[in-house]
Formats: C-alpha cells, sequence, structure tokens
C-alpha cells in the first residue's frame, strides 16, 4: 500500500448531500450490509487493507483509524473518495504532524474535504516524547481550527464532551446506558459510535474476529480463567464468558441481528453507528 503523503493532493470533490442520498438509496435498493444493519459508515484501518477499497463498500460515510504516521494513507486517496462520500481521518493531537501546539504540517496538509476525528492517541503508535503531552489544552486547540470534528471520547470522556464536537463513543456494554444519560441530562450535540462488528452467527468466526479484543476489556479479563484461549479454541467457562462479552463489546450476528442492535443505539439518543469490519472487508460487501 501507498503510503506517502501527497501534500499537493485535490480536494475540490467533495460529495454533497445529494451524492450521499443517491448512494444511501441505491444501497436501501440493493438490500445489502448497509441497508440490513443500519450502519451509517465504515471504520477501516489501514494496516489491514488499502483504504481505496471504500469505493466498493456501500457506505457513504468511511473513516480511518490512525495506526501510526508510516501507516497514514496518500491524502489524494482521502480526497478522491471524498468526492461522493463523507469522509473522516483520526487524527491523534499528540502525534507529531497534528499536533496544534507543535508540528501541524499533517494538518495544514490534509483535504478540507477529508474531516477529522481528533482522538488522544494510542500509546502504541504515540513515541516517548508523543505520549507525555497534556491531552486536554492540545484537544481543546483542535477542535478550534477544524470544521465540524469528531471528538474520541474513549479514556477522556469529561475532557471529550467540554471540548465539543460530535462525541465518538466506543461501543461496550453500558453504552446504551451512558447515551441515554446524556441525553436526559439536556445534551443536544450529535453521537457517533464506533462498533467492531461481525455480521454472522457463526460463533467460530465471531470469536476469532473480536474473542481477543473483547478480552482485553477489563471486566472481561477478571471473568477469565487463567490462560484461556479466547479465539476459536475457547472453551467450557471461557466460552461462555466471550460469548457473552463479544456480544456487549461488539455488533454480532447476522445482518438483522445487528440491526437491531443497531436500532436500539439510535433509540437510546446516538445519531450514527460505524461499524469496524472486524472480521474483513470483504464481510461488509
Amino acid at each position: 500500500m501507498d503510503t506517502e503523503i501527497d501534500i499537493d493532493s485535490d480536494d475540490s470533490g467533495a460529495a454533497t448531500d445529494d451524492d450521499r442520498a443517491a448512494r444511501a438509496a441505491a444501497d436501501a435498493d440493493a438490500g445489502g450490509i448497509a441497508a440490513r444493519t443500519g450502519l451509517d459508515g465504515v471504520s477501516l484501518k489501514p494496516r489491514e487493507c488499502d483504504v481505496s477499497v471504500a469505493a466498493d463498500l456501500p457506505f457513504g460515510l468511511v473513516c480511518v483509524d490512525y495506526e501510526g504516521r508510516e501507516s497514514l494513507p496518500a491524502f489524494d486517496t482521502l480526497a478522491a473518495l471524498a468526492r461522493d462520500r463523507t469522509v473522516r481521518l483520526t487524527t491523534p493531537v499528540r502525534a507529531d504532524g497534528f499536533d496544534p501546539r507543535g508540528d501541524d504540517s499533517l494538518t495544514r496538509a490534509l483535504p478540507d474535504s477529508v474531516g477529522r476525528i481528533l482522538v488522544a492517541g494510542h500509546p502504541a503508535y504515540l513515541d516517548e516524547s508523543e505520549r507525555k503531552r497534556a491531552v486536554a489544552p492540545r484537544l481543546g486547540d483542535a477542535v478550534g481550527v477544524s470544521t465540524d470534528p469528531w471528538v474520541g471520547t474513549e479514556g477522556i470522556e469529561r475532557v471529550a464532551l467540554a471540548a465539543g464536537g460530535t462525541q465518538y463513543e466506543l461501543l461496550s456494554r453500558t453504552t446504551e446506558r451512558d447515551v441515554r444519560a446524556l441525553r436526559a441530562a439536556g445534551y443536544e450535540g450529535d453521537i457517533a459510535v464506533y462498533a467492531p462488528t461481525v455480521p454472522t452467527d457463526d460463533e467460530d468466526a465471531v470469536l476469532d474476529a473480536v474473542g481477543g479484543y473483547a478480552a482485553r476489556r477489563k471486566p472481561v479479563q477478571k471473568a477469565l480463567p487463567d490462560g484461556a484461549e479466547t479465539d476459536a479454541d475457547a472453551s467450557g467457562r471461557a466460552r461462555e464468558v466471550l460469548r457473552k462479552a463479544t456480544r456487549d463489546y461488539a455488533l454480532v450476528g447476522d445482518p438483522d441481528t445487528v440491526g437491531d442492535r443497531v436500532a436500539a443505539l439510535k433509540e437510546a439518543g446516538a445519531d450514527l453507528v460505524v461499524g469496524y469490519p472486524a472480521a474483513g472487508v470483504e464481510t461488509f460487501r
């Protein structure tokens, strides 16, 4: 995959509302994964696939995760995608290139047609000096210079809420309750939910895709037997724990079952639900 950053990319062809509406109507007519699940968008990891594959997926919203500067997709690729869909790039405010209080060269190079998802940044994708940088002031500064930003809330919920922007929540077993509480408290801003998604009722496939992910959550770690397998090889008590946990922390089941969960999230007050194809991009076609 080409990871070169094209600073001189053409961003003049951003998607219009009519483009997105036409695309959504076509997807619904096709009865595809987008229509059956109710997912509003797809989130792609550039280490797993060439993000240009999004052009062939039935979603009018594409989010791109950050997995290190060396894995950033070419900005002209993002601009091309943004011609007929909404595209957002995850940008850690502590990372060189996206730091509003330091090196912001990548922020300045990002095409205007590509929106931003502002996050603190996963430590695995930051170097030692980046990890030491304060999040709150950088997040506030980044929101101030961004157009319609999303703000990732994981681990910084209060700071994210104070910063403003669309609140981008990571799906958990309490997400519906948390969203309801925000709405009950009078929050009127937009809320989006990021959810690893496995649109199948094959339990082995689900465990292979998100068993390990769910097992890293603290409540699940405590419940699992020591040394237990967390993929399709899990058995006994471990398998029972993981069967429940994967449904708490991911959207799993046949597409219509996933659709029911998406509908419940929206009924609770979420505006958008974005699915990450944890079992591979092909499962979202």
